[in-house]
């Protein structure tokens, strides 16, 4: 099977998705996979990479940038879709893929924008589909849909960069300390504490630079836990893990720079009944927001014992020591069973939503008694 592995991106968290593609190209079995690596850089340009080339340009001490010059002539594979001298089709994608594994972290990848390419085209891909990307990229929307389920999260407000914004009721309503976030970014890229009134208005803007939306959140003074769910819409869900940073919060430096950023408990030291309260939001939250494939939920608990889900990332870090990959080591599945998994429940989830294709072109189709609306049922009209 034909494996596009597409990473990089435009996001700020570039770096970050070249060293997860570099783990899942390295694990996935070459007696079934055949790996691609197709790296966009930071200019938006496509680059078909042979693996030998990859793996040069990872190979240095710090954060991976692909670049321009990585590029070499293509192998035999790409020579149609990598020609210089013709407009790239991405339809030529079918043609030499059998499916796609994003690892696009941030915008432009993890928005649903590559999920809607690969939807258009046809062609399986890994992970969330466009509507529960979208939905999980946007922290605002995300939460506003997490709360019209009745699930706990924390108290925020929500601001475009177009807005008034009063800095005086912000703090009375929310209180100091606050985080400050962009909507659309992950890896805690923009996000930072405030301290005092004086520090507002500069994190504000400052988190305004990455995004034209952002929310200021109250700040929880408790512990910090991490799920890793697996599956479709009967998904599983790992043993939580407790993040215990060395650094004032789980910032991006603590995340990806700092070997001694953070400490993590594998599994988390819980009560059972506790365990159990964390999975089920868990699980509650992955299907509230439609989410498939895989997807990391992160939870705050109070001091009171309140357990709040913070976030939900759907395609996380994904190196062999990231927290993704370690909480479902610890819950039994190793890092290769985990890409094979992933892989069979995006052909799994492809070959559904195909059926449901042809099913509703049945229905359009004059001659049939069948109504696709009704999923199949006997209806008096092609449409209902």
């Amino acid at each position: 099977m034909r494996v596009g592995v597409i990473f990089g991106g435009q996001s700020a968290e570039h770096e970050v998705s070249v060293r997860s593609a570099r783990s899942v190209i390295e694990h996935l079995d070459p007696h079934k996979y055949e790996a691609l690596p197709i790296g966009i850089d930071k200019g938006g340009s496509w680059l078909f990479l042979d693996k030998k080339t990859f793996f040069l340009s990872t190979e240095r001490g710090h954060l991976p940038t692909l670049k321009g010059d990585n590029n070499t002539p293509p192998p035999s594979i790409f020579s149609r879709v990598a020609a210089t001298t013709s407009p790239f089709s991405p339809c030529a994608l079918r043609e030499i893929l059998d499916l796609m594994f994003p690892l696009i972290h941030g915008p432009n990848g993890e928005d649903g924008t590559i999920q809607g390419l690969m939807q258009l085209i046809n062609l399986p891909y890994v992970g969330s589909n466009v509507l529960s990307s979208a939905i999980c990229m946007d922290k605002i929307i995300m939460k506003k849909i997490l709360r019209g389920a009745n699930l706990p999260i924390p108290r925020y407000l929500a601001f475009h960069c177009g807005d008034a914004i009063d800095a005086d009721r912000v703090i009375a309503a929310l209180k100091l300390p606050l985080f400050v976030k962009p909507a659309n970014l992950g890896s805690s890229v923009g996000v930072n504490k405030i301290h005092t009134r004086g520090e507002f208005d500069r994190f504000v803007h400052r988190a305004f630079l990455y995004d034209e939306y952002i929310l200021i959140e109250e700040c929880i003074d408790g512990r910090e836990f991490e799920c890793a769910v697996l599956g479709n819409r009967d998904p599983l869900i790992s043993l939580p893990g407790e993040i215990v940073p060395s650094h004032e919060f789980y910032s991006y430096a603590a995340k990806y720079l700092d070997a001694d950023g953070a400490q993590f408990i594998l599994p988390a030291q819980l009560d059972p009944l506790k365990i159990k309260e964390i999975q089920d939001l868990g699980l509650q939250a992955f299907r509230a927001l439609r989410c498939g494939g895989m997807a990391r939920v992160d939870f705050f608990q109070k001091k009171n014992g309140e357990i709040v889900i913070n976030e939900l990332n759907t395609i996380p870090g994904f190196t062999t020591t990231s927290l993704y990959a370690k909480l479902l080591e610890i819950s039994g599945i190793s890092y290769s069973t985990l890409l094979d998994s992933l892989i069979r429940l995006s052909i799994e989830r492809f070959s559904k939503e195909r059926a449901c294709r042809a099913a509703q072109c049945d229905a359009l189709q004059p001659t049939t008694n069948r109504c696709w609306n009704c999923c199949g049922s006997a209806a008096e009209t092609p449409l209902c």
